[in-house]
């Protein structure tokens, strides 16, 4: 990838355990900071970047190294473009550190996240596991395994003022970020 310091947007992965709001967060941030959204989900169905799939979980085994040939490529051709880019996607630790200049971890109170994934058809299994996910921290752990701890941030997710005050603060922030790279 071409030197990271030419990027004149920045690039933001939104992150957390199914049903906490990345996509719908990822998307009103793209949105508002006129960023491309990416969601890592749909490249993975659409380019079909899995091995099989896991029946007991009801869900694809992921096939990394596909998926990253095709991301790498996309941040590159919007680095070319000029065009910053928020990410989305239930885990993190797979992404290079050098692509994102914030982390978003959203986090959801497990009475809400329940519900959200009981909407969603998950099964007993599926949704056990998340939530069990979401007490344990385990993507906010990953962050703060994978990439510097000053652009991992952590952030409450229930209510739709949440996520809004969510896409505030990445405002902010995304403005500081291109002042102080300009």
């Amino acid at each position: 990838m071409s030197d990271e310091t030419e990027r004149r947007r920045p690039n933001i992965l939104v992150t957390g355990t199914p049903g906490v709001g990345k996509t719908v967060t990822a998307a009103l941030v793209a949105e508002r900071l006129g960023l491309r959204h990416i969601n890592v989900g749909e490249i993975i169905k659409e380019h079909k970047c899995y091995d099989g799939h896991d029946e007991e979980l009801d869900t694809h085994i992921l096939d990394e190294d596909k998926l990253l040939d095709l991301m790498e490529a996309l941040i590159q051709k919007c680095a070319v473009d000029n065009v910053g880019i928020v990410a989305d996607y239930h885990s993190c630790e797979l992404f290079p550190e050098r692509w994102f200049d914030l982390i978003l971890v959203l986090r959801t109170n497990t009475d809400v996240l329940f519900d959200r994934l009981t909407e969603r058809g998950y099964n007993d299994k599926k949704r056990s596991e998340n939530l069990e996910a979401e007490i344990m921290q385990v993507v906010l752990d990953e962050a703060h395994e994978s990439y510097d701890v000053d652009i991992v941030q952590e952030l409450p997710s229930n209510t739709k003022e949440e996520m809004e005050g969510n896409v505030d603060r990445c405002r902010m922030w995304a403005e500081q970020w291109v002042k102080d790279n300009a």
